[in-house]
Parts: C-alpha cells; sequence; structure tokens
C-alpha cells in the first residue's frame, strides 16, 4: 500500500504492488510472498479486481453492494461482489462496450450500449435482449418517469427507446451536427445534452421542447487559456437542481447555475487532454474532476485546489463510491485503482478495517530504510580513509553526502578503527552505571508555589506507570508537564488555603497524609541544601504496617471529620466574640440627609419604598397601580387594550383640595340648622 501526501491530505493507494498471475500454484504464491517484500506488503481489497488488458467504465450499484466494470480484450463485464470481496460473475460479448448504465438497485437490469450501434439488455440470468440504433451511439440517460431511454451520438437527433412500451418514439431534433454526452437531472428530469459545436441544449422531456442553450466553448476560452481548435463538450453531470458542470475536450471544467448563462467558475487542468469525468462531493462542496493523466479535487465556491492523484497509467473513468472516502478508476492497464482519502469520509462498511489500518500508519508512520546502503558524508570518508573513492561505482551522490555499500562500509571500519570493541564494552559498561544510577534516589526540583500539590501529582504519577507497565497502556500526560497548568505552579495567587473551611471538610485525612508529604519536603529541601545527589531515601515502613495504617485511616475517618468541625465551630465562636467586642468598642456617629425644596419629611420608610418600586420592573410596577386604583385596564370590542391612568397628584394640590372640602363641610354646618326649622314649621302647621 501506497501512501502519497498533497496539501496536507492523505492518499492511500490500496491497489499497488505487483499482482501474481492466475496460474501459479498456491505453495509458489507463499514463497514469493516470502521472499518478496512488496508482494507480502500488498493489499488485495477485492479479489482478481482487473480486467485482462484495459477497463473503460466502472459503476457502483443504488445498494452499494455491487461494482461493475467493462474492459477488454475480449470484450466482456465483471460484477463484483463487495459483501464478499470477489468476483461474482463474468460476460463476454460481442462488441466493445462504450457505455453502461445499471438501472436496478442491484445488478439485475443493466443496459450496454456498444460499438457496433448495438443496444444489449441483461437481466440477472445473463443476455435478455438486443436492438440496433440508426446512428452510432456515444452516450445515453435513462428517463425515471416515463421509462425513455435517450441516445445521443453521430447524429443530429436525440432517439428515445421506450422500455416500457418496448418500441421506439419520435425522436428530438436539435441543431447541432453531432452530441458527445448527455444526462438528466435527479431532481426535476430535465435532459441535457453536450454537443461537438462546444454548447449545451437543455430539454423539456414533458413537452419535447428545448427550453435552454448554453454556449460553453465561448465562456471557456480566457485570457490565461491557449486552445488550438473549438472546445466541444466532453463530460457533462448534474448536482441538486441548480448546479450542472460541464467539462470541455480542452481540459476546462465550466460550473453553471441554470439560472444563468455565465458560468459561476472556470476550472483549467492545464493539461490540453479532454476532461473524461466529473462527480460531486456534497460534504466539503468539492468537484472531483479527471483527465486521462490526472484527477483533481478542487472546491466548487473558490476554485482552490484540495488534492490531486496523478496514476501510472492512462484515466478512462472515476467512480466515487456513496457516503465514503473511497474512489476507484478504470485505467488503461489490466488493474483498477482504488484510493481510499480518509478526509473525503469514512470507508464503507464491507471494508472497514481501513480506518483502523491508517489510523495505526499514522500513529506510526514507517520510515524509509536502505538495508543494504549505508548514507555517508565526505566527513565521514575522509575518517575512513576512502575519500579516494569519490567519482568510482562504489560510491552514489546523493543531496550532501554518498550511499555506499554496507559491507564494505563495516570493512573500512573494522581497518581504520581496531579499537572499536573496546568502545563497544565501555559503553556497555556506561549503559549499565547509568541503570544503576537511575535505581536510587533522584532529587525532584519541585516548584515554588504549591510544593505538596506538585510531590502529590509525582507521586500518583509514579502509582500510574507501575499500573500501565503491568496493563501495557498509553501513559497520561502530566499535570506538572502541561503548558496549561504551568501558572498554577508559578502565581502564588493559586496558592491552595488548607486552612480553609472547605479544604478541611472536603479532605478530613489531609492531615495525616499531608504529614507525611512534609517530611519528604524537608528531607528533599536539606538535601538541596547540601548537594548531596546521591544519599539515599530513608527506609519506609512495611508492607504489614502500610496495610495497617490504611485501615486504621479507614476506621478513623468519622472521627476525624467530627473534630474537623468542632474546630470549625470553635473558631466560628471565637471569630463572633471578636466581632461583638469591635462593635462595642465602636462609637456610632449621628448622619445628617439634606431635603430638597418643597417636600416635606414623614419617614425613611417613603424613600425605601420609592427605590424598591424603581427596581421593580414595568409588569409588576403596573399590578401594583391597578391594585391601588392608579390604573385600570379594560377589553374593547374590537380585542384591543383600553388604560386609563389617574395622575399623583403634588403637595400643592391636596393641600388645596382637603380646604376646599373642609369648606364645603363649613357650609353645610351653616345650612343644617335653617333646613331644620322650615321642617318644623311645616309640621306645625299640618297638626294645626
Amino acid at each position: 500500500m501506497q501512501v502519497s501526501s498533497l496539501n496536507e491530505v492523505k492518499i492511500y493507494s490500496l491497489s499497488a504492488g505487483r499482482s501474481l498471475p492466475e496460474w501459479l500454484s498456491d505453495r509458489k504464491k507463499r514463497a514469493l510472498q516470502k521472499k518478496d517484500v512488496d508482494i507480502r506488503r500488498r493489499i488485495e481489497l477485492i479479489q482478481d479486481f482487473e480486467m485482462p488488458t484495459v477497463s473503460t467504465k466502472i459503476k457502483v450499484s443504488r445498494d452499494g453492494q455491487y461494482i461493475m466494470a467493462v474492459g477488454t480484450y475480449k470484450p466482456r463485464v465483471r460484477c463484483f461482489d463487495t459483501y464478499q470481496l470477489s468476483q461474482k460473475f463474468e460476460r463476454c460479448l460481442d462488441s466493445e462496450v462504450v457505455t453502461f448504465e445499471i438501472l436496478s438497485d442491484d445488478y439485475s437490469k443493466v443496459v450496454f450500449l456498444q460499438c457496433g450501434r448495438f443496444v444489449e439488455f441483461h437481466s440477472q440470468h445473463g443476455h435478455y435482449y438486443r436492438t440496433r440504433i440508426p446512428k452510432f451511439g456515444r452516450d445515453f440517460s435513462y428517463h425515471y418517469p416515463s421509462c425513455d431511454l435517450y441516445f445521443v451520438g453521430a447524429s443530429s437527433e436525440v432517439y428515445r427507446l421506450n422500455l416500457e412500451q418496448g418500441r421506439f418514439l419520435n425522436s428530438l431534433q436539435t441543431e447541432a451536427s453531432e452530441s458527445n454526452v448527455c444526462d438528466v437531472n435527479p431532481v426535476h428530469f430535465l435532459f441535457a445534452m453536450g454537443t461537438t459545436e462546444g454548447k449545451v441544449e437543455c430539454w423539456d422531456p414533458r413537452t419535447r421542447n428545448r427550453v435552454g442553450l448554453l454556449d460553453c466553448a465561448l465562456s471557456s476560452v480566457t485570457a490565461d487559456t491557449e486552445i488550438d481548435g473549438l472546445p466541444s463538450i466532453s463530460a457533462l453531470q448534474f448536482d441538486g437542481a441548480l448546479n450542472m458542470a460541464v467539462g470541455t475536450s480542452t481540459g476546462q471544467v465550466l460550473l453553471y447555475d441554470l439560472r444563468s448563462s455565465n458560468p459561476l467558475i472556470v476550472k483549467d487542468h492545464h493539461y490540453g487532454l479532454p476532461i473524461k469525468s466529473i462527480q460531486f462531493h456534497r460534504q466539503l462542496d468539492l468537484i472531483i474532476s479527471a483527465d486521462s493523466r490526472i484527477i483533481k479535487m478542487w472546491n466548487k465556491d473558490t476554485g482552490k485546489i484540495f488534492t490531486s492523484m496523478e496514476p501510472e497509467y492512462g484515466i478512462n473513468d472515476v467512480c466515487l463510491y456513496p457516503n465514503s472516502g473511497m474512489l476507484m478508476t478504470a485505467n488503461e492497464a489490466p488493474k483498477m485503482n482504488i484510493y481510499y482519502i480518509p478526509v473525503l469520509g469514512p470507508a464503507p462498511k464491507w471494508c472497514s478495517f481501513l480506518d483502523n489500518l491508517t489510523e495505526e500508519l499514522e500513529e506510526n508512520p514507517e520510515s524509509t530504510v536502505y538495508d543494504d546502503y549505508k548514507f555517508v558524508t565526505r566527513k565521514d570518508l575522509e575518517n575512513l580513509g576512502l575519500a579516494h573513492l569519490i567519482g568510482s561505482t562504489l560510491l552514489r551522490a546523493y543531496m550532501h553526502g554518498f550511499f555506499m555499500d554496507i559491507r564494505l562500509y563495516h570493512k573500512a571500519k573494522m581497518m581504520a578503527n581496531p579499537f572499536a570493541y573496546e568502545e563497544y564494552r565501555r559503553e556497555k559498561i556506561r549503559q549499565k552505571i547509568e541503570e544503576t544510577r537511575a535505581q536510587r534516589v533522584q532529587l525532584k526540583k519541585l516548584p515554588k508555589v504549591n510544593k505538596e500539590l506538585a510531590l502529590k501529582l509525582i507521586e500518583e504519577e509514579g502509582e500510574e506507570q507501575q499500573i500501565t507497565r503491568k496493563r501495557k497502556q498509553k501513559n497520561l500526560p502530566s499535570l506538572l508537564k502541561d503548558d496549561r497548568f504551568k501558572v498554577m505552579f508559578e502565581n502564588p495567587d493559586f496558592q491552595v488555603d488548607e486552612q480553609s473551611e472547605e479544604f478541611r471538610l472536603l479532605n478530613p485525612l489531609v492531615s495525616k497524609i499531608s504529614e507525611k508529604r512534609k517530611r519528604k519536603l524537608k528531607i528533599l529541601e536539606e538535601l538541596e541544601a547540601r548537594g548531596q545527589e546521591e544519599e539515599e531515601e530513608p527506609e519506609g515502613k512495611a508492607s504489614d504496617a502500610e496495610s495497617s495504617e490504611s485501615s486504621d485511616d479507614e476506621k478513623g475517618w468519622v472521627e476525624e471529620v467530627r473534630k474537623q468541625r468542632k474546630l470549625l465551630r470553635q473558631e466560628e465562636k471565637l471569630k463572633r466574640q471578636e466581632r461583638s467586642k469591635e462593635d462595642q468598642q465602636t462609637l456610632l456617629k449621628p448622619q445628617f440627609f439634606e431635603i430638597k425644596e418643597g417636600e416635606e419629611f414623614r419617614s425613611f420608610k417613603d424613600s425605601a419604598k420609592k427605590q424598591k418600586l424603581m427596581k421593580k420592573t414595568l409588569e409588576d410596577r403596573l399590578k401594583l397601580e391597578e391594585k391601588l386604583g392608579i390604573l385600570n385596564v379594560s377589553d374593547t370590542t374590537v380585542g384591543s387594550k383600553q388604560a386609563t391612568f389617574k395622575l399623583k397628584k403634588s403637595e400643592q394640590q391636596r393641600k388645596q383640595q382637603e380646604a376646599e372640602k373642609q369648606h364645603r363641610q363649613e357650609r353645610k354646618t351653616l345650612r343644617r340648622p335653617a333646613s331644620h326649622l322650615k321642617s318644623k314649621r311645616g309640621r306645625g302647621r299640618r297638626f294645626h
């Protein structure tokens, strides 16, 4: 499997490597695999995924289970089952296939357009029917709503064959002399065809009338392009309801919006070769265009190159496996190429192991090693006494040095340095001494801030390393080495307060553990001060003592929590007493407030009420005013709301109203005796 990278996009060629002949026995194949590294490392994703000489077209069924390819020689079609990773069947044909279409979800209904004007239908069991069209065909498309096949070729007419009625219908008469390609939009079923004059004609199959004409030859010519002749249309592909990509014979790709006659973007391959295939990748907004030499992937909005591939042999067709990052090509060679690009998408479900394989390769990249050669510089040759060999066949110049045979290098080194064994022996002794020193106590430089926390992390890291060695797991990164937590061990503002209430309640046993760490910290500080690097660490307790200590810690956990709570209560009492003493000592001073003119002082409660009202929302204030009777909200007949307000009265208005009210009461009292006398007189008259 070969790995290439362009623009940081990894491309895995799954069909790289030599293929073994079919007539070889299994014993010889195994012997070759042992000897040859390339054969041993190759990946045969699908067994016998090749043609005898050349493959021309390749397609995938709609259910994704079958891959069909046509090629020569002899003309044949091969169907591969992806669930079995092998060939399902092979059928030979009478003439070469120009193109073909899979009509069903699987391989049961296939139509082939052949060179001799023949149209051949195949069913599940094999050959079903064969007919002929009047002129040589170059491409065809299937119109699903009407079950019509549209054939274009060396004629101005577009032939229609209805599969439901089993007969030819009236053909479409175009202005073009010949047509090369055609396609049907999968959304609104508009039929488009590309002509040799560089134009695209769009037809409505319902009315059988032309509804649009695009002059792509004129739009493809820009200031930078050099064209020998008139560009014709060589590829055509719809994307959704509105987008259409057109490829020309001079190597340009034009992206159109069907609502405009001008292209959105023009992309040139710069090879002058006809575009053979166009594919759309909707997830990443990419267009995959290919000529016979290169496959380019570029952004459809900006035209920026995403990545590209240049196979060893000429390209005839490109097929993108749906909803995955797999790409297949039909080439001018027996073997059909399979590429896997993880950036485009995951591997198909029938070869999901590719994801794990590529992840392992990315984690452990293999460096290229020349086993039989040694790279040496000019200085190395002078030290070995082989400078006179420069220019001979024994040295091959490469970059800033030379490649030489590894056997010659070892011989020259033995002659130039006969005491190499002594140096090797000294090096081994030095390594052994370093291993023994590593077992001794090594002084650890602790940070200035949070020393106990750093010591705790170091101890935990050592325990985790022992566990990971036993379980053969990956070591996790340490917080001390992580730049994100660097400030916690440098800035004194991040110092852990062990006397705080939260720390003491959350860590009831921290006192016993911290005592051990404090001892270690004192020992480490003493060793740093004295500079005794080789001083041994004081021996700890035995394992039985440690286990008994851990059990005592578990039993005394509740008692330790109670002690901590009692201490916290005592501290709170002391703080309250100190606060009461301070309050007694402090003298209260009077505070003076200024009243504005025209206002009367009632109490501090009114100002407090006003402040509370100002803090409330408008909705709360309106509800309060409704309760007090200041605001009245009522519904109208139309459905709207009517609100009436009563304005607050000022002090002068209130005084005036009170005076008027008092005056009215005085007048009433004055009128009462007169009315009383009149009533008495009236009564007396009546009785008399």
